[in-house]
This record gives structure tokens, C-alpha cells and sequence, in this order.
């Protein structure tokens, strides 16, 4: 097998990267010390998260100057995510930091007035001048997860030789891809891009995009990009979720409660709807923007480099090119062998098997009672808090099981209440939401309010707002929760709980302002496969990527 060398530091999910060149018919060869880089003849860095810690990693390592040299000389070199800007002079998310200066230029952070930040999702990757730019097309749609963009002057680049592929994001366009001679570099994430991505990839390792593009000039737009990228392109987002927990007989599977109660009402055994990894292939093959794995048990005794989930991660990220998240476990804790791990240990451990995402719930509430009790106070002790600063803010969701509490009128209660569509027992017209911990097992004197907005300013980038009360219902999600905590935010949230039907997440995407809409029961019971789901928006009218078949 041809070889493709890896820059291997502290960048995130780079398994996914690898099985994705391996899938392509490439053998990837880590790259662990500067001088490697020398014997690289095709050059990959990734990276994810925050920039200055990115960019200090590599120099304190001492790969800056052997990366510059290996640009400089030729040889092919791609960039994704975060190794698309360290290309640029610097970034406002560190002005301390400098980046490559290959290309003259600042990034600056997206504009959080009017819309969350991050950009988490799939959108368009468009080069009116060069459609086919590295297999990029127009019609096809590509995952970013960023805060910070380079943003799109037309012909301000192309007048420096590059080409380049734009998407548009709440109104602000923005570079998502550039190529000159022998570099290409991505905003996007072509290994969580689906084939879309894996084309891209392709176009890299085997040199005909390069080719394709010394045979054309970048040139001048013309006013052409005005009229084929300034239009929004970002999907509505469909996400697929599996409950993992072990059985009474010590298997893995995916099981679905009701209210979060996951035994059969008759024999009380652990409802059983499949196997973990043979469901989120079929799911990712249906079109799921992304799979959520979700360890309702932890496995609090197996040793901490054994996590069953670990190896599903493994599996899973083989033949799935879509962004995973794993919530469950994610503390610090002690090992079987009484050695301390932190959370941010086992945030790396799941990265390196496979996540793109962590997903924490219970510490977090617990977490936010010490922010408010502290006075608004940051330690930069939170497994939240480190983690995101080690891997970006996007790296970390909070998932929050809320639950309806029933007051007479709003000044009875210190808590954000509402005026609720679903009057209570004894005619309450208002409400509140209380979080809870343990799976909903215990309420804490904590509104749904208060703990979004304590994780977002810890650190946190993503919502999953689930609803104990809408929980296996299928009765649609829970539009009054969900508005009140995006209108809290500036975060994106993804909504849980109650599809039962496409009409219900076109209901949401309709009524509210989520980000996106996560399914799991309807899916694993084969009442509606995702591919149904999408199509069923689609024909409202609704933007969704579609599946696109194998490379």
C-alpha cells in the first residue's frame, strides 16, 4: 500500500483520520518527532480545538521549522481543521501565538449575536471557479466544527494564487478550503465528512487534485461568488443516539427507555435493540449526520484502558465517516488498581479510540452548583473546563435531563419559570425546569437555565437537551424547554426525547431555533429509518444531506 505521513501530537480524534486514508487504500505512517518529517514525501496535520494550544504544541516540539521546510519544498502537504489556519499569520482566538504566515491574513471569531458559536454541522465547501476543486461538489455537503474562521473577500486570495471553496454561516462567508500547488488545506473535516470527505481525501493522496488544479488558473471571481456562496448552506442536523449498557447475561447492547426506565414492564429484563456498532453503521449508511454513543452504566469496574466502549469506538470508527460523541464515565476517578485518572485522561483515552465529542452530564450539574456557589467563580478544575481547553469547546457537550416542576405562579420560586403548555395536576399554569442527576433519579435545586449558562461559560460548546418528561412518549420534543434554554444560550443545542415521527422533527426545526434533532427509539425499532426522516423534511422544504453511497 502506498504511504501517507500523520503529524501524531495532541490534535484530537486522528484514528478517524487514519481509517479513513486506510479505507481509501492508503497506509498511514505516524509522524512523533521533528525530524520525520523529513522522510515525509505526503504530509497530513491535523488538528482540533484551540488554536494557540495547537500551534504551541508543535512549537514547543520543535515541528515548526520542519513543517515550514516541508511546505516550502514542494512536497504535498494538507491541513484540516485547525492545520487549515495555522497556515494563516494568526488568529484573534490567541494574538500571541503566530501561525506559519504562508498565507497573509488574521481569522476572527464568528458572531454570536444573531446565532450559535461554534458552527457545528454540515455545509457547503463551494469554489464557483473550480467546481471539482479536489473532488469537491457543489451539491455535496461537508462537516465543520469551528469558532473561528478566515473570513471571504472576494478575489483577495485568488489575487495571491490560491484557489478557494467558501461556505456562508449566519451571513458571514468564509473560507472552508484553499489549494496552491502543493497544498490543499480544510476547514471542514474530510474524515467525518462522509464520501463527500472521503473524495477529498482521495484527490490528495493521489495527486490528481494537485494536477487538476496546475492545469488552471484561480483567476479573478467576477462577481460570480456573490450569486453561488452567499446563500446559507448549513443542514438541518439528524442525529442518531444508542443507549449502551450491559444486559443481566454481561452483553453490550443498545436498549431505549421509557422515562428513562430501560426493563421490559413484563419480566423487568434489560430491553434489548441491537448491537452498537452493527446499529451505527446501519445508521451512518441511512444518512445520520452523527452517532451518540451514550454508557448508561459506565462500567464502573472494569479497568479504565479496557472501557468496553473503547473498543466500540474502535470498530465503529473503521466504517462510520461521521462525527462521534461518548458520554458516560467521562470523571476523574480511581482505577481497580487504585491509580487516579483524571477526566481529562479518559476524555483522551475515547478521543484517541474514535469520539470526535465527550458528552458529560451529572458532574456537570455538580460542577455548576460549585460555579454559583463560588460566585461565578472559574478554577479551571472542571472536567469541562479541561478538557475544552485542551481540545476545543467543541469537543464538550453537557447533557442535561430536565424535568417539570409545577408552581402556582411565577414568584413563588426563585427559578426561571414559564408559562407552560401542559397545565400540572391541580390546573398549575407555570413551571420549571429542574435538573437532575444519576439518570434522573435525583432532582437538585437547580434550574435548566442557570446550568446551560454555567457550562457555557465553563467551557462547554454544545447542549444535548434531553426531557424527562417527553422521554419514550414519541410525542414529540418539548418546544417550550427547548425555546427557553436557546433563548438562555449562545451555544448550540441539540433537542432530545419524544420523536416518534418525522413530522415531530419537522415540528421542532420549525418552531424553535435548535440546532439539531436527535432520534433514537423511532430508529432502533424500525418504525423510520433516518434516510425517511430526511426525506420527509426534504420534500417541507427543509436543507438535509443526504447519504452518498460508498467511494
Amino acid at each position: 500500500m502506498p504511504k501517507v505521513h500523520l503529524l501524531d501530537y495532541v490534535a484530537g480524534n486522528v484514528r478517524s483520520l487514519g481509517n479513513a486514508i486506510e479505507k481509501i487504500g492508503y497506509e498511514v505512517e505516524w509522524v512523533r518527532t521533528p525530524e520525520e518529517v523529513a522522510n515525509a514525501e505526503k504530509l497530513i496535520l491535523p488538528g482540533v480545538g484551540h488554536f494557540g494550544h495547537c500551534l504551541s504544541q508543535l512549537s514547543s516540539a520543535g515541528y515548526m521549522p520542519a513543517l515550514r521546510a516541508h511546505i516550502d519544498s514542494g512536497k504535498p502537504f494538507m491541513g484540516i481543521c485547525v492545520g487549515l489556519q495555522a497556515l494563516f499569520s494568526s488568529s484573534a482566538e490567541d494574538s500571541e501565538c503566530s501561525g506559519f504566515n504562508v498565507i497573509p491574513g488574521t481569522l476572527d471569531r464568528f458572531d454570536d449575536a444573531t446565532k450559535a458559536v461554534p458552527h457545528i454541522g454540515w455545509n457547503n465547501a463551494s469554489c464557483p471557479t473550480n467546481p471539482t476543486l479536489y473532488g469537491l461538489r457543489p451539491d455535496s455537503k461537508y462537516y465543520y466544527v469551528h469558532s473561528y474562521k478566515f473570513p471571504y473577500n472576494e478575489g483577495e486570495l485568488e489575487a495571491l494564487g490560491w484557489a478557494v471553496a467558501t461556505a456562508t454561516y449566519g451571513g458571514e462567508t468564509f473560507v472552508g478550503a484553499v489549494a496552491k500547488g502543493n497544498v490543499l488545506a480544510t476547514q471542514f473535516h474530510p474524515e467525518k465528512s462522509g464520501v463527500a470527505g472521503l473524495r477529498t481525501l482521495r484527490a490528495f493522496l493521489d495527486g490528481s487534485g494537485a494536477a487538476a488544479l496546475a492545469t488552471q488558473s484561480p483567476g479573478a471571481t467576477n462577481g460570480v461568488a456573490d450569486t453561488l456562496i452567499a446563500h446559507e448552506g448549513l443542514t438541518r442536523r439528524i442525529i442518531a443516539c444508542l443507549d449502551v449498557r450491559t444486559n443481566d447475561q454481561g452483553d453490550l447492547v443498545v436498549t431505549k427507555g421509557d422515562q428513562y426506565d430501560v426493563r421490559e414492564k413484563s419480566d423487568r429484563s434489560v430491553r434489548n435493540l441491537g448491537k452498537p456498532v452493527e446499529l451505527a453503521r446501519k445508521y451512518y449508511e441511512q444518512g445520520a449526520d452523527e452517532v451518540t454513543f451514550l454508557n448508561i452504566t459506565s462500567f464502573r469496574d472494569c479497568p479504565i484502558a479496557d472501557l468496553p466502549m473503547l473498543e466500540i469506538l474502535r470498530k465503529t470508527s473503521e466504517t462510520v465517516f461521521v462525527p462521534l460523541t461518548i458520554g458516560g464515565g467521562i470523571r476523574d476517578t480511581v482505577d481497580v488498581d487504585g491509580t487516579k485518572v483524571s477526566a481529562l485522561e479518559i476524555a483522551t483515552m475515547y478521543f484517541k479510540s474514535g469520539a470526535d465529542k465527550v458528552s458529560i452530564g451529572s458532574d456537570a450539574v455538580l460542577a455548576a452548583e460549585e460555579y454559583y456557589a463560588g460566585g461565578k467563580s472559574l478554577f479551571g478544575n472542571t472536567a469541562i473546563e479541561q478538557i475544552s481547553k485542551a481540545y476545543g469547546n467543541q469537543a464538550v457537550v453537557v447533557s442535561v435531563d430536565p424535568k417539570r416542576i409545577y408552581v402556582p405562579r411565577p414568584d413563588v420560586t426563585r427559578h426561571a419559570t414559564l408559562k407552560t403548555q401542559y397545565p400540572g395536576p391541580k390546573g398549575e399554569q407555570y413551571c420549571w425546569y429542574a435538573c437532575t442527576i444519576k439518570g434522573g433519579r435525583e432532582t437538585r435545586d437547580m434550574d435548566v437555565v442557570e446550568l446551560t449558562q454555567a457550562v457555557e461559560a465553563m467551557g462547554a460548546g454544545e447542549i444535548l437537551l434531553n426531557s424527562i418528561d417527553k422521554d419514550g412518549t414519541n410525542s414529540g420534543f418539548n418546544l417550550e424547554l427547548i425555546t427557553q434554554v436557546k433563548e438562555a444560550v449562545r451555544i448550540p443545542v441539540i433537542s432530545s426525547s419524544g420523536a416518534g415521527i418525522p413530522d415531530h422533527f419537522q415540528e421542532v426545526f420549525e418552531k424553535t431555533a435548535t440546532d439539531a434533532a436527535l432520534g433514537a427509539g423511532m430508529f432502533h425499532r424500525g418504525e423510520y429509518t433516518v434516510q425517511q426522516v430526511k426525506d420527509f423534511l426534504g420534500a417541507k422544504g427543509l436543507v438535509v444531506r443526504h447519504f452518498e453511497g460508498d467511494l
